[in-house]
This record gives C-alpha cells, sequence and structure tokens, in this order.
C-alpha cells in the first residue's frame, strides 16, 4: 500500500513522474491490496489536480512478477510521455 502523500511527495520535490505497480485484481497475496490501492490512486489524482500537477505524471498499472516485458512497456511508456511533458516545474 502507498500512501497518497508519497507520491504527492516525491512530485512536489521534482520527481518527473511517478509508476506504482501492483498485482492483477483477485491475484494479490494481500487479498484487497490492490483495489485499495486503486481508491488511492483516485485520491492521488484528486491532489494532484489540487496541486496543478499534470495527471500524466502519475500512472497505477497491474504487472505481474511473471511479466517483465509488460512491466519494461509500460516503463518505457511513462518515460516517453514524461519526456513530452518536459520537466517537473513544481519544486519544493
Amino acid at each position: 500500500m502507498i500512501h497518497p502523500n508519497l507520491v504527492i511527495d516525491a512530485l512536489m520535490k521534482g520527481a518527473d513522474g511517478v509508476l506504482i505497480c501492483g498485482c492483477r485484481p483477485g491475484d494479490c497475496h494481500y487479498q484487497e491490496g490492490n483495489l485499495k490501492a486503486e481508491k488511492q490512486a483516485e485520491a492521488i489524482r484528486l491532489m494532484l489536480q489540487d496541486f496543478g500537477i499534470e495527471d500524466e505524471r502519475f500512472r497505477l498499472e497491474w504487472i505481474s512478477a511473471a511479466e517483465g516485458p509488460r512491466f519494461a512497456h509500460v516503463v518505457g511508456e511513462l518515460t516517453e510521455q514524461v519526456k513530452n511533458l518536459g520537466p517537473n516545474a513544481y519544486k519544493m
């Protein structure tokens, strides 16, 4: 579980993007951990709006440990997306 403040803090300190990966729904050994993460992601997106940080700088993805190529693809996509946005202008 990731507290929303950790994501917001990372972005406010200059991180250009944040990716959270979790188990696929129904496959989490924490039973409902990924469902809680989904709700946390909704809260994070609302906070991003409040702070004027682009929503595209944050991403939540369900990727199992056996999906190395998919993980690499998602990281590449987010990296490209963040490059297109440019450096994060919101720094404390």
